[in-house]
């Protein structure tokens, strides 16, 4: 797969296909734990994103699949031995086409477009130093969203937000600011926004967000994913329970970016 991780499309043995992020992934195993907080997150707070897993891979696995490999500078690196994060693909990847760009007037069209507002929101109270990542496919719209109020058979576009290795700044778990952080590409996706008002109901659950959630998610961290880090994630995950109330100044903000993202609310 694309990207600075170098992940890999793996069928598990629960008939799944996952987007693996192997522990010893080029831009560090901190950016596992991030992918499984963040997953925890988004589902408390209501935002299309992919169901993540787990995933064990032993010696057989890397023994017979040679082509599972990752490549730093002139060296090809196995995974090792043990858990990675996995993310799973929206279907069966021969039968589910998913794009990273749809015109714009799909992008219009698509049935979960605020998703993106949402989306704004989550980055920037996790400090996501990437611009937003999402994928699109087309599916039935009640499979993907339950609550739409469609005729259940109605097929669409579907955008699902994806990759959250560098929420708290990546490997550097730490919380930074700045205006263009966590915004999407296509600037249309934020044409319907006046106000902050637009961004409810997600400020107000980040504002409420409950700390059991945070604790939950920390739970499922497997130990080898934290080893020698735990009191530093401990540090990061206090900082981002306290920054939940400035949420509402840090998008405000980002009318001050060079290019305002916001057309329809003016600096």
């Amino acid at each position: 797969m694309r990207g600075g991780a170098q992940a890999h499309l793996i069928e598990c043995d629960d008939g799944y296909a996952y987007v693996v992020k192997f522990a010893n992934n080029p831009q560090h195993r901190r950016i596992l734990p991030n992918e499984l907080l963040a997953s925890e997150l988004l589902k408390f707070l209501q935002i299309s994103a992919p169901e993540t897993m787990v995933v064990a891979i032993d010696e057989d696995f890397i023994r017979n699949s040679p082509e599972a490999r990752m490549q730093l500078g002139t060296k090809t690196i196995a995974p090792e031995p043990g858990w990675h994060f996995g993310s799973r693909f929206p279907g069966d990847p021969d039968r589910v086409a998913t794009y990273d760009f749809l015109p714009d007037q799909l992008v219009g069209k698509l049935h979960n477009l605020r998703d993106f507002l949402g989306a704004l929101v989550f980055d920037k109270w996790t400090g996501n130093s990437d611009g937003r990542q999402a994928i699109f496919f087309r599916a039935q719209i009640s499979q993907w969203l339950p609550l739409a109020e469609e005729n259940p058979r109605r097929m669409g576009f579907v955008a699902m937000m994806i990759d959250h290795g560098y929420i708290l700044n990546g490997p550097h778990w730490e919380l930074i600011n700045s205006h263009v952080q966590g915004l999407y590409s296509r600037r249309m996706v934020y044409n319907s926004v006046r106000s902050l008002d637009d961004f409810q109901p997600w400020l107000d659950r980040v504002v409420h967000f409950p700390e059991h959630v945070i604790d939950e998610a920390l739970r499922h961290i497997p130990s080898d994913w934290l080893r020698g880090d735990e009191d530093a994630f401990d540090r990061v995950l206090d900082a981002l329970y306290k920054r939940r109330k400035r949420v509402s100044d840090l998008i405000a903000d980002a009318r001050l970016a060079k290019v305002n993202p916001f057309a329809n609310w003016p600096a």
